[in-house]
């Protein structure tokens, strides 16, 4: 046991498994009432579930958050300067640091994006960096999510639900506050407007989206409006949304619906989403748009390969944060290999998310290998692969084997970072430590049926011996 969890596991071994079960009980109904929600689709028995989460926090200690911090800031501002060249000057690809193909082939290079200048030159003010803690024991990017990063307010939930539950063994590890995320969020937005008292909107697309509890979190604790499509037009390039008293202006759409619904003039002219003309007011400077469009490209799975060269290129430092080795599909050799090894890869579709098309190779049945094989050879542009990483285990109160208790789950963590008009980067101290639920299940995301905890990260004054 690490000397930093001591307090915590005779925190649990105090309260027996009946005492842990009720508050187990009670965290779920806290849950409930406040409505903490996220939907499964694939889920045949019903969509709006109540958020898995589990008692035992993941603590971190700070001297393992700074290099956590520092790394996420990295790559932030490194993925920033990328995005906003590859958009104008396209130097790292004349350079030829990434292939021109990886971009200008993507299916997700925006180019109605090209030329366009965002306030600051910022393109991401809002990302989540999926890291794993590997068999090495240190920790690891998996990817980058740069487009409509999901899951901060179960962050600030959990946190709520502790305080509430356990609030002694939180005050005995002075934990550090995640509560101002919304501020820190509205701050980051309101900066990309020049208006002093800025009117800014979330878009989401409806109560029927997975993440539309998040949504609605955000608006109320930033003091935003939320609004769907529908709530918005845009007239002689001007954004406003629709009032009981009228039209009113909005300086800056926090977007949660993905670039291709945006606008059906520029985009999916079948989409119900977004917002006919939104583009236009965009390029006239009339509106801010976070994150701004086209930024899937830069977190696109087989472009993250690039990104230790693209950190050494835009800041001339060495990545803080290491990432995981990566096969590309587009590379003749790495092909090779990944068509004679799947079964020790995981093989993933660049443009998806959510763990929506990946296959696990060591938990893939004979038929399931022979039919992504066929799927990856016949179109290998469009995937990567990996190493099957070891992500490390926490202990979570599970049914295992017909026995409730503190078995070992894999969990993942994703660290939240906003960034304002003038590129200054502020890290949540924490993130959404996200768990697999099932025993021996590397898929952690929520969206696959995963839980969460709630990732303690404490002050500096703190050490290891302070818990022993």
């Amino acid at each position: 046991m690490r000397p930093l969890y001591q307090q915590a596991v005779n925190h649990f071994e105090a309260l027996g498994l009946a005492g842990a079960e009720n508050m187990q009980h009670s965290a779920d109904l806290s849950m409930l009432n406040q409505g903490v929600t996220f939907t499964v689709y694939s889920d045949a028995r019903g969509t709006e579930k109540i958020f898995p989460f589990d008692l035992m926090p993941r603590i971190i200690s700070a001297s393992e958050w700074s290099v956590i911090e520092a790394g996420v800031a990295q790559r932030m501002i490194a993925l920033n300067l990328f995005l906003d060249d590859i958009y104008h000057e396209q130097k790292i690809l004349k350079d030829g640091i990434v292939p021109c193909s990886q971009v200008m082939m993507s299916t997700l290079f925006c180019r109605e994006m090209s030329g366009l200048h965002t306030p600051g030159n910022i393109h991401v003010q809002i990302g989540g960096i999926d890291l794993i803690r590997n068999e090495s024991g240190a920790f690891h990017v998996l990817e980058d999510n740069l487009r409509c990063p999901s899951g901060v307010s179960y962050v600030v939930e959990n946190r709520w639900v502790m305080g509430r539950i356990q609030p002694k063994l939180l005050n005995h590890y002075k934990v550090r506050p995640v509560d101002h995320y919304p501020q820190m969020l509205f701050n980051s937005l309101a900066s990309l407007s020049k208006s002093d008292n800025p009117t800014v909107a979330v878009l989401t697309p409806g109560t029927f989206n997975s993440a539309y509890f998040e949504h609605s979190f955000l608006a109320n604790q930033m003091g935003a409006e939320l609004v769907e499509g529908s709530d918005l037009l845009v007239d002689r390039n001007i954004l406003y949304m629709k009032t009981t008293r009228g039209l009113k202006r909005v300086d800056v759409l926090y977007l949660r619906v993905d670039t291709e619904f945006l606008d059906p003039l520029v985009f999916r002219p079948d989409s119900m989403l977004g917002v006919a003309g939104l583009m236009n007011a965009y390029r006239a400077g009339n509106v801010a748009l976070a994150n701004a469009p086209g930024n899937g490209v830069a977190d696109d799975k087989a472009l993250y390969a690039y990104t230790p060269d693209i950190i050494r290129y835009y800041l001339n430092e060495e990545p803080i944060l290491p990432v995981i080795p990566t096969y590309l599909g587009s590379r003749e050799s790495d092909l090779r290999y990944i068509l004679d090894h799947m079964a020790e890869l995981v093989i993933k579709p660049t443009d998806a998310s959510g763990g929506y098309g990946m296959l696990v190779g060591s938990h893939a049945s004979r038929q399931e290998l022979s039919d992504f094989r066929k799927r990856v050879a016949a179109n290998p542009s469009h995937y990567i692969a990996q190493p099957i990483q070891q992500l490390s285990t926490h202990p979570t109160l599970v049914e295992q084997d017909g026995c409730k208790a503190f078995f070992p789950r894999h969990v993942d963590l994703r660290p939240f970072a906003v960034c304002d008009v003038h590129g200054d980067v502020k890290v949540l101290p924490g993130g959404l430590t996200r768990v697999a639920l099932r025993q021996g299940s590397l898929v952690v995301n929520s969206s696959q049926g995963g839980g969460s905890k709630d990732t303690w990260v404490l002050y500096p004054q703190q050490t290891e011996s302070d818990h022993a």
